[in-house]
């Protein structure tokens, strides 16, 4: 019944025959990658007037100035990572390129970035999503959290599960609804705006406060959040080997087509809120205001904030298929646990899905799903990547000197100098407001991927062995081995054990734990009338423990060598009908296997006996 349900939900396996069907055409593609950076206009735009609009400071003509600084950086950041795709087609974006030119650290500081902007990406495009939810349906206030668990666990965990192709069927026209939203929305707007008899940029939307070290400071802040609007341009570069070939040449041109959207999108949100003066407002988002200023409240109002709701929720998914691929490159080059680089039944990497969910959702609850909270931990991961990625271009261009280097050089060396200078805005503006978590995250992270690395290095130095070794292993006499069969009574998984023991072949003892003396003789009398030629040794234990006994038997017998090769604790143990049924017996036999287990010269192992009802 339960494998029924599981695949129901996750589906049937798929063979590894069957990647190339997973691969994606650019319309898809441009769904699934984009989603992240092009739904960043729910929030990127209104987070800079968020800043701005202080009571008792006249900031806001500042937003027009830093939306202009956002789409230019945002113009640098597409042209660098265009380059990046074509630099480094096996995907794992920053991270590889820095591996092959930079070397391991700038490498590690890359993917830790990385890391912390991917996890960051799904809290708030979730809690994103909600709020635009709440805003359209007040009546939904205070069961925030739950809405995000939900849809982070029960939608989009279970459609990233089920593999690309599942998801990006799902996921693909929700998307393209939003743009067409948007975009009218803009052209709507526009059209009243330069019809109507209302200025096209009031003068409130106007008043700056002249410039001083305050100001220039809480300018920057405001440019610092609106650089959330670039967060996830670079999943396209890292996701390059899931596009339909030719890889580079559609991952490019996807790059170009989601910043040019998103850079329309930008100016002309931009500019509908200077024109209509927006301002935030509790439990309201600004792009709720913008459609009911637009429309009013009639359909076109709940089409946007539906299809703005939707897009949030499923930019999220711009990380479940930048996260697991990236994983899985590091955890082939040893930087993180194996198991993150293996593919799923359904061909997608479902432990680095399940990570990924985990860690996104123990944020939103730590942060209680406030947008504003988490918003002050984004960004810094995401330029910092930026940054690395495009000096190791710098480098690579300069070591490789073909046909347009210095070109090239010159765009990464700018791209380079701007996104550096953005992380330490960042994280001078935005320290005390969040930012410092990260920044202790990135060391923390870089120390976890070096420690894992040393593990993997160090059991492969005492697991490698040579040819000629390992033939000179096998090459003895049978080695000696005593078989030690810790036994309860006489019974039919006592027998099978014992049965199974001389097969093996060896030495083999009865290990009887006795409480009791009469328990002893009655048990003692039985052995003796078997006759089995197995000889059974007995033990007191005045304080009923079972396993203490038999661990001190066994580190007896390792102290005094005994002359056998090999110590065997066989375990006789029964497997219950019903999964319950192992709630009504004691773990014995399970307890002394993981302590016998930790025993440098001592082989564990179990005979399991299947009841039948």
């Amino acid at each position: 019944m339960l494998n029924f349900f599981y695949r129901m939900i996750i589906g049937k396996p798929l063979r590894s025959e069957e990647s190339a069907g997973e691969k994606l055409p650019k319309w898809k593609a441009l769904s699934i990658f984009s989603s992240d950076a092009l739904s960043s206009i729910g929030y990127g735009p209104e987070q800079i007037i968020v800043s701005l609009a202080i009571p008792g400071m006249v900031l806001y003509g500042y937003f027009g100035y830093a939306s202009v600084a956002v789409m230019i950086l945002l113009a640098i950041v597409t042209i660098s990572y265009a380059q990046v795709a074509k630099a480094n087609p096996g995907g794992g974006g920053s991270y590889s390129i820095a591996m092959q030119n930079l070397g391991e650290l700038p490498a590690l500081v890359a993917a830790a970035a990385l890391f912390a902007d991917y996890v960051l990406t799904v809290a708030v495009s979730v809690s994103s999503g909600t709020e635009a939810l709440v805003s359209g349906f007040p009546e939904l206030l205070g069961h925030e959290v739950l809405i995000d668990l939900i849809i982070l666990f029960i939608i989009l965990t279970i459609v990233n599960l089920r593999g690309v192709r599942e998801s990006s069927n799902v996921f693909v026209w929700p998307t393209y609804l939003f743009i067409l939203g948007i975009l009218v929305m803009i052209s709507a707007g526009a059209y009243q705006a330069f019809t109507g008899t209302a200025p096209l940029i009031p003068a409130q939307s106007m008043l700056k406060q002249q410039a001083d070290w305050a100001v220039i400071l809480l300018a920057l802040r405001a440019f610092a959040n609106g650089c959330s609007s670039m967060t996830g341009v670079e999943a396209i570069s890292n996701g390059v080997p899931m596009f339909q070939e030719p890889g580079v040449n559609n991952a490019i041109k996807t790059t170009y087509i989601m910043s040019g959207l998103l850079g329309l999108m930008i100016f002309g949100i931009s500019f509908l809120f200077m024109h209509y003066h927006l301002l935030p407002v509790a439990n309201v988002t600004m792009l709720s205001q913008l459609a009911e200023n637009v429309f009013g409240r009639g359909w076109e109002y709940y089409y946007i904030q539906i299809t703005t709701m939707l897009v949030l929720y499923l930019a999220a998914n711009t990380s479940y298929n930048g996260l697991p691929p990236l994983l899985s490159i590091m955890a082939k080059d040893s930087y993180v646990p194996r198991y993150l680089g293996a593919r799923g039944e359904r061909l997608g990497y479902s432990n680095g899905i399940l990570l990924l969910s985990a860690l996104a959702g123990l944020l939103i609850l730590i942060f209680d799903g406030d947008v504003d909270h988490l918003i002050s931990l984004y960004a810094i991961g995401v330029f910092l990547s930026f940054t690395i990625a495009q000096t190791s271009l710098v480098v690579k261009w300069s070591r490789e000197k073909g046909l347009g280097w210095m070109k090239r050089m010159a765009i990464n060396s700018f791209g380079a100098l701007v996104t550096g200078l953005i992380v330490l805005i960042i994280a001078v503006t935005k320290f005390i407001h969040g930012a410092w978590i990260v920044i202790i995250f990135i060391p923390a992270m870089i120390l976890i991927f070096k420690t894992i690395h040393r593990h993997y290095l160090n059991t492969a130095e005492q697991l490698r062995i040579s040819m000629d070794e390992f033939k000179d292993h096998l090459n003895v006499s049978k080695a000696k081995s005593l078989i030690i069969v810790p036994v309860s009574g006489l019974s039919r998984v006592v027998a099978e054990t014992l049965r199974y023991s001389k097969a093996m072949g060896g030495d083999i003892i009865a290990l009887y734990i006795y409480t009791d003396e009469n328990e002893r003789k009655k048990m003692e009398d039985k052995w003796q009338c078997l006759d089995l030629g197995i000889p059974a040794h007995y033990i007191y234990s005045p304080y009923r423990s079972i396993v203490r006994p038999i661990l001190s038997y066994v580190s007896e017998l390792e102290m005094q060598k005994c002359n056998y090769e090999y110590i065997t604790v066989v375990i006789p143990e029964f497997e219950s009908a019903k999964w319950w049924h192992r709630l009504l017996h004691n773990q014995t036999g399970w307890i002394l296997r993981t302590l016998l287990i930790l025993r440098e010269n001592v082989i564990v192992s179990t005979v399991p006996y299947h009841m039948k009802r």
